[in-house]
């Protein structure tokens, strides 16, 4: 045909004519199915995904830009979100919707109004699966629950976002334990692509310190919010892992892997705090509680013993005490009537021997001898004069008598012829 023959379109016809087209086609009353994995999403309000074949070897392969205006994406989100399904780059996904052209660029899109969930899902499950058998094929999910636990646990390392409700229904069972309890947290997200890795790291910080045990705590969530316990980085670190890991999730269906490879799992923190707080509640009750309560009675026998054999020495004492009083009361009699009689013939013998004596002295009492006629002479020193060397001519000598003294004063003295 030429020229003169073929009808001239302005660009506005042009794109006229070929959105009549593809609305008769492709439009919003006739939407297709399209199969593509996701290169790049941009969510702010509406979502734009970047879809590509995933079956396309080219080194450029086949891209369509799709996307899903506000309206559509709220409850198709909500959806999605209840099935713990997130648009992410790399998943392989079927949209179903209608092509459209954005004029003023020149550009075919495609406008998504729904997701097959079935198929997410099923490749969502097979691809745990085949991680789950691997990971079972290592012996990864026995390795942290052979690191030996502390008996009292009381140190207790935390991985978790502060503030949340899981945060504080976990510490919450700890603190009010009535325990000594002293917990080291590490903040960390819990939810979305940077979770897996910043929980890896908090679990790493931990293992080099003090800490008794790790915890790893999050309330309830979807699907889409608890992926990152089901990352393999993180579940072969809880393994490596030379603390004994503790988790505490809230779930909304099956356990998560990292519950599985940890040493220790609970439904929910507060069923974690309550976990922690029974260890260390049993050791007390079998270390403690129930020693003292032994060591008490058995102490008490011990005294109860005691007392019985002190009540029967404290008899044995009363009756021999008793009976040797009476038995010294009686030899006391004895003594008492001996000596008396003793007393007695000591005494009538010491008369007899002081008469005898009386009776010898008074043959040589001086007062005798002065009767007869004798006298004492002292000199003037008062001394018994047994010598004419004892007084001198002129000094003044006594003569007692018997019936008084004599002074007289010496005029001579003539030694013995």
């Amino acid at each position: 045909m030429d020229f003169e023959d073929s009808p001239v379109l302005s660009v506005r016809e042009f794109y006229g004519l070929l959105t009549e087209y593809l609305e008769e086609s492709f439009g919003r009353r006739h939407p297709i199915w399209i199969r593509g994995e996701i290169a790049k999403v941009y969510e702010k309000s509406h979502i734009y995904v970047d879809l590509i074949d995933p079956d396309d070897d080219d080194a450029r392969p086949a891209m369509v830009n799709v996307h899903c205006w506000l309206s559509g994406w709220g409850p198709l989100k909500k959806k999605l979100a209840a099935d713990g399904i997130e648009l992410k780059a790399g998943m392989v996904v079927s949209l179903k919707g209608y092509v459209d052209i954005y004029q003023p660029q020149g550009r075919l899109g495609f406008t998504f109004t729904d997701v097959n969930v079935a198929e997410i899902l099923g490749d969502a499950a097979k691809r745990r699966a085949e991680l789950l058998a691997k990971l079972q094929a290592e012996g990864i999910f026995e390795k942290n629950k052979e690191v030996q636990l502390n008996d009292v646990p009381l140190t207790v390392g935390l991985v978790a976002s502060k503030g949340t409700e899981g945060f504080s229904d976990f510490t919450g069972q700890l603190l009010h334990s009535g325990r000594s309890f002293f917990i080291r947290h590490v903040q960390s997200l819990v939810q979305g692509d940077q979770a897996a890795a910043q929980i890896i790291k908090g679990i790493s910080a931990l293992e080099k310190s003090d800490v008794d045990i790790i915890c790893l705590v999050r309330g309830g969530g979807s699907k889409a919010d608890l992926a990152c316990f089901d990352d393999e980085a993180l579940v072969r670190a809880i393994a490596k892992c030379t603390k004994p890991v503790f988790t505490g999730i809230g779930h909304t269906g099956d356990q998560s892997i990292a519950d599985l490879a940890a040493h220790t799992s609970a439904i929910t923190p507060t069923k974690l705090g309550e976990t922690i707080v029974a260890i260390v509640n049993d050791w007390r009750e079998s270390h403690v509680l129930r020693a003292s309560a032994e060591l008490l009675a058995g102490t008490e026998a011990i005294l109860e013993d005691a007392q019985n054999y002190l009540a029967e020495r404290r008899r044995t004492v009363v009756f021999a005490v008793r009976d040797r009083i009476r038995a010294e009361q009686r030899h006391l009699a004895n003594t008492g009537s001996h000596l008396a009689h003793q007393v007695k013939n000591l005494i009538a013998t010491k008369k007899t021997y002081l008469a005898s004596t009386r009776q010898l002295l008074s043959a040589y009492d001086p007062a005798r001898r002065l009767a007869q006629g004798w006298a004492v002479l002292t000199n003037a020193k008062g001394e018994i004069v047994h010598s004419i060397g004892q007084v001198e001519a002129g000094e003044v000598v006594s003569a007692r008598v018997a019936d008084g003294v004599i002074e007289s004063t010496v005029t001579n003295k003539n030694g013995a012829s």
